[in-house]
């Protein structure tokens, strides 16, 4: 079909249907490779990846080793973590050693460090690639969470005596194995990083000229001990596609790309989600049963010993609540607006703690301010409370002025709460992001009804 060349191009999705899954797994199960190559021509590698997502292994490995080594390699490193260890154990060392030749450096490491070590070594042994299995072995030294660890080796660099035409040889030369040349970086003989200069600044260079006319030494950097968090704030406070990575030295090892800062940022972010939510440990869906259970069963038990304090604290003051019921309708209301309120601040805390672009505020001002906060809202949530419990007992003025007080107190508390546990985990180097979850929600339902039943007992 010929398209209007006076009309856009318009780019259709790609919509994995059951109808279509069944073709293509029909089509592995009857070896028809010329109708899974002509298929897969069709699709990005992104694609492929969510069709290798509803495959077994037997499937999944046979329609990658159909398809062209390089666009294998991509769909591979577009597998997420989990997933790509289990659709590997389906290959052997050496199948996978082909598809390794073929990663950038850091994506390598990533493989190789999710196989057992016996493998990954074996993995290493039969890089045909040379310089690759160099990078990598010099990778695998780092953590994997910092700098050194987040790095890959290639990029195009150029000493600071040459000329601009041998610069452009040069990136010629490296850009074979770089995938996206953004910059080129400047060093000396030691290789010491000076600076960059732009592909605009060299196409635009006079002939003859000198790359140490037109470079720029206004260049930020991370060393390799630098965090992952610190390269994310790095990049995001200058706005970098890529950042160089150098020794304590200055010496020039890598570069970070934006797509690696990414990955570790939405990793970062599950993690913080499940810990919010009082899962301890790293799961996904189709993990086993006992690893989702092992996983959520400490914070599920704390809670409920949370609750069986709560329950014997109002248990002690059951002599009120037989004397007065109206005191037990409002248990729920203190209970959760309690959680509530240790939750939000909890959140805005943890959000500011990992926001490391500005200055931090100090805790005496940090503290007041959530004072004034938390007082405004407690006041509304006072008065808001009287009027609600005058409609449920009109005639009891003293059980809403009750009612009234403790939200009051509790709204205070909480907040107070919500704020210095973040703190002081972080304080401690714990994830404070856990103080968002179940943690928050049943220490501030024993300090809400604590602080209810007390005031019940001392007004009523």
């Amino acid at each position: 079909m010929e398209l209007n060349s006076q009309q856009p191009f318009e780019l259709t999705p790609f919509e994995l249907t059951k109808d279509y899954l069944e073709k293509i797994q029909t089509a592995i199960s009857q070896q028809d490779n010329d109708l899974i190559k002509t298929e897969m021509e069709e699709l990005y590698p992104a694609d492929i990846t969510n069709i290798l997502y509803e495959l077994n292994g037997e499937e999944s490995h046979y329609l990658v080793r159909l398809l062209d080594k390089k666009l294998g390699a991509e769909i591979i490193t577009n597998l997420d973590s989990d997933d790509r260890k289990k659709f590997l154990k389906n290959f052997t060392p050496q199948e996978i050693a082909e598809y390794v030749d073929l990663v950038d450096s850091d994506d390598a490491v990533d493989i190789l460090n999710e196989q057992p070590k016996d493998i990954s070594e074996d993995i290493v042994g039969l890089l045909k690639d040379k310089e690759q299995a160099r990078f990598v072995n010099d990778l695998m030294h780092y953590d994997e969470d910092s700098a050194g660890g987040l790095m890959q080796k290639e990029l195009v660099k150029i000493n600071i005596k040459q000329s601009v035409t041998e610069c452009v040889e040069e990136i010629r030369r490296q850009a074979e194995d770089v995938e996206n040349v953004t910059a080129v970086y400047v060093v000396d003989d030691d290789i010491i990083l000076q600076g960059r200069v732009s592909l605009k600044k060299i196409i635009l260079a006079k002939r003859g000229s000198k790359i140490a006319d037109i470079y720029s030494d206004d260049i930020v950097s991370v060393k390799t001990t630098a965090t992952g968090e610190e390269v994310a704030d790095v990049m995001q406070k200058y706005d970098l596609d890529a950042v160089p990575v150098v020794n304590i030295q200055g010496r020039l090892l890598g570069r970070i790309t934006i797509d690696d800062v990414v990955d570790f940022i939405t990793e970062q972010a599950q993690e913080d989600v499940q810990a919010m939510t009082g899962i301890s440990e790293d799961v996904e869906e189709d993990d086993s049963v006992w690893k989702l259970v092992r996983s959520r069963l400490p914070w599920l038990i704390g809670g409920m010993c949370g609750s069986f304090l709560a329950a014997k604290l109002i248990d002690n003051f059951d002599d009120k609540l037989s004397t007065i019921p109206a005191i037990a309708a409002f248990i729920p209301l203190i209970g959760s607006t309690g959680g509530n309120v240790g939750i939000q601040s909890s959140s805005i805390i943890v959000q500011s703690l990992a926001d490391k672009s500005g200055i931090d505020m100090p805790l005496g001002e940090r503290l007041f301010k959530v004072l004034k906060v938390a007082l405004f809202n407690a006041i509304i949530a006072g008065l808001f409370a009287f009027g609600g419990s005058l409609l449920v007992d009109s005639a009891n003025v003293l059980l809403s002025l009750t009612v009234s007080l403790s939200l009051f107190s509790v709204v205070m508390l909480a907040s107070l709460m919500g704020t210095i546990t973040p703190l002081v985990l972080n304080k401690f180097d714990i994830n404070p992001a856990i103080a968002s979850g179940p943690f928050i929600t049943t220490t501030n339902d024993l300090l809400g009804y604590g602080v209810y039943l007390l005031i019940v007992y001392l007004l009523m």
